[in-house]
């Protein structure tokens, strides 16, 4: 989901505080859903639950209602994404299978401002390709948050992702992208999930950034696109639905997504809400 940038916000030990909270309700939520997957659960029974889990803890959705770039507005709290979808899946009634696997992305208001995660989840056994891309994913979130720290830049977190996914044969998605989080979902600056290291701004201490990585396998249409652009431009690598929102690979083939808000602070990278 994408807004229009307003410029960096740094953030103050107080305000970083209030979101490790938010984040907080973030992580406890998605770990319930986590444990709800199963062939035959329906993503719309997901929605539910998280729905009665924030109304719980006092917070609210900043997903449901949101309408950017004159979408229709988003109808529910989380996204739910299986297989080939890469980012805002729609939930429904249609039953998880046993082989799927299924992007959760959830966010939470609390105090005024915005937590923002995202995890995969394997539906009962999966393939190995399946399970490596799962994993490579998180691998690769993991890698980009080492990269936040002060004086670092940008592009070492989109190079950090880059590397790790190509290396496994992975894809990284061009047209979605990180993004600074605050009292707004979403803020300035943009945080590609790919680069090269030593570009973009320079990181410094009271920055938070939600860092997203979405990767996906390579099928020939793709193939064929990224030789177009010389390997490393950017290319259309996404089709959507008719709802204006559900994001697919263009040749069906499995994507995955993992998402970590994250402070950048004296002593290195705090990921909020663990």
């Amino acid at each position: 989901m994408l807004d229009r940038m307003k410029g960096p916000i740094l953030k103050t030990q107080d305000e970083i505080a209030i979101m490790d909270r938010a984040n907080r309700v973030v992580l406890e939520i998605l770990e319930i859903m986590r444990g709800m997957v199963r062939p035959g659960v329906t993503t719309a029974q997901l929605n539910s639950v998280a729905e009665e889990e924030l109304a719980r803890r006092g917070a609210k959705s900043p997903f449901k209602g949101y309408a950017p770039m004159n979408l229709p507005p988003y109808p529910a709290v989380v996204c739910v994404s299986p297989n080939d979808v890469i980012v805002h899946g729609i939930p429904s009634r249609a039953k998880l299978q046993e082989g799927d696997i299924l992007g959760i992305d959830f966010g939470s208001i609390l105090d005024g401002f915005v937590g923002d995660g995202a995890i995969t989840v394997p539906v009962g056994n999966v393939t190995p390709r399946a399970a490596e891309l799962i994993e490579t994913t998180k691998e690769c979130l993991d890698l980009a948050i080492e990269e936040m720290r002060p004086g670092r830049h940008l592009g070492d977190i989109g190079a950090a992702v880059q590397e790790h996914a190509e290396a496994h044969g992975f894809h990284v998605i061009r047209t979605f992208v990180g993004h600074g989080i605050g009292r707004r979902m979403h803020e300035d600056p943009q945080v590609y999930n790919y680069g090269r290291r030593g570009r973009g701004i320079e990181l410094r201490e009271g920055m938070v950034l939600a860092i997203e990585p979405m990767l996906c396998d390579i099928g020939p249409k793709l193939k064929s696109r990224i030789e177009r652009s010389g390997g490393n431009g950017v290319m259309q690598d996404v089709r959507t639905d008719s709802d204006g929102w559900t994001a697919r690979t263009i040749d069906g083939t499995l994507a995955a997504h993992f998402e970590h808000s994250v402070a950048v602070t004296a002593n290195g990278p705090l990921v909020l809400g663990k």
